[in-house]
């Protein structure tokens, strides 16, 4: 074959290509992010207005404190800020009769007009909140608590739980049963009971802080969990989960990010569910840590209305890549009172899989993760692509959906082979 018909070959192949990929090409743009000109100009004017109601500086809205302090969490400043309709009023005023809402002025500067905004439907309550059934605590987490505030689900990892703060109180929570009606941190005591727990059980080499949001403790706080944690030679991974790196990105300050560097390897999942909530703030923060050697990793929550959509997660995988975020996870979302409404059908989950795989790169394709009820463990859902096993061969389905056998031979025993060569 002469290399003119390699070339038409390979154009022809490469036009092939580009027309899988037509759909989403005609779509993109149409498809809201918080990086866009437009919508970086309505966060402009609604940050205007939120500053101008509280009467702070732009010295103010960069102080994570600030933020924190100025949590919109009543209907009345709420309503003052945001346009929302007489029945939203009511439905929230409902919910907090149940369930405790939070919001930062950071993450409340994101929402925009759109009744269905994916930021509003995350931090705002619905009636749909008081629809439905569900478990208080799905996971099992308090049957798998063994000691101080630890959750162990796995042989060699763990989780400690270090307060139920967060910078906003997501509507999908899966630990809503620990949010209160108050901000409370673990005592040091209780902390200090599952750091001792980690060092008398020397099999136990990762360990997560989590809480709520791990970042809502002092710096101080973190320090001093850090330091306790890799003074113990067995423990090899620290991971910290937090979500202000979404909610309220002033949270990464350089005096945090240097606290961090002195506890390499040392890593962060953090949770971005939409394409709108990748903003310059947000970027910038997961930048400053990915500098300072911290690895990223997104652990998204598939959302009924928000996310179920081959198309943002899509874009949303793209876009964390561009700010060093690797996305990690889909968690399928858990059967929690009171956010049944965002579950979505395992379907759901396993179409946006089959377009993600070979429709963009391999670093922006997550683990679809079912958790199995009762703190059974992490079950990665697949599309099936292994359609059948025989001894020779297997039969396997490519991500355009041709079926190819492929050869399925034993394993030599290779140093076996070696020796005999040897004689």
């Amino acid at each position: 074959m002469n290399n003119i018909n390699k070339r038409e070959i390979s154009l022809k192949r490469a036009g092939e290509l580009k027309s899988r990929i037509d759909d989403y090409l005609q779509i993109k743009d149409t498809l809201k992010k918080g990086t866009s000109d437009e919508q970086k100009n309505k966060i402009a004017a609604k940050k205007a207005k939120i500053l101008s109601f509280f009467n702070a500086t732009e010295e103010d809205w960069k102080d994570w404190k600030w933020q924190l302090k100025n949590r919109i969490s009543d209907i009345n400043t709420l309503a003052q800020l945001i346009d929302l309709d007489d029945n939203e009023l009511e439905n929230i005023k409902k919910v907090g009769e149940n369930y405790r809402w939070a919001i930062s002025p950071y993450y409340l500067s994101l929402i925009d007009e759109d009744k269905f905004n994916a930021v509003k439907l995350q931090s705002l309550p619905t009636g749909l909140e008081l629809v439905g059934e569900g478990d208080t605590d799905p996971m099992g987490e308090e049957f798998t608590n063994p000691a101080g505030s630890i959750t162990r689900r796995y042989p060699d990892r763990l989780i400690i739980n270090v307060t139920n703060e967060c910078a906003m109180y997501c509507r999908h929570c899966q630990r809503r049963r620990n949010i209160s009606t108050t901000d409370s941190h673990k005592s040091k005591e209780t902390i200090q009971e599952s750091i001792d727990y980690i060092r008398n059980n020397p099999e136990i080499r990762d360990v997560l802080i989590t809480g709520g949001d791990s970042l809502a403790l002092s710096d101080n706080m973190l320090d001093w969990l850090l330091s306790e944690l890799r003074s113990i030679p067995t423990v090899e991974i620290i991971r910290l989960g937090s979500r202000t790196l979404v909610t309220m990105p002033q949270r990464i300050t350089d005096n945090l990010v240097n606290i961090f560097k002195k506890y390499h390897p040392l890593y962060i999942n953090t949770h971005f569910n939409h394409p709108l909530e990748i903003t310059e703030e947000s970027k910038a923060a997961c930048e400053k840590l990915a500098n300072a050697g911290i690895p990223l990793g997104n652990q998204c929550v598939l959302l009924n209305g928000i996310n179920n959509d081959k198309y943002v997660m899509r874009l949303l995988n793209q876009e964390l890549l561009k700010c060093r975020v690797r996305p990690y996870y889909i968690f399928h979302a858990k059967h929690v009172i009171g956010t049944t409404h965002f579950n979505t059908s395992i379907d759901d989950g396993i179409e946006i899989m089959e377009y993600l795989r070979g429709y963009t790169s391999g670093l922006a394709i997550p683990t679809y993760i079912v958790n199995a009820p009762k703190g059974k463990g992490k079950t990665p859902i697949l599309p099936q692509y292994l359609i059948s096993r025989g001894k020779d061969s297997v039969k396997i389905r490519t991500w355009e959906g041709e079926v190819i056998d492929y050869p399925n031979h034993p394993s030599v025993d290779i140093k076996a082979m070696l020796s005999n060569n040897e004689k």
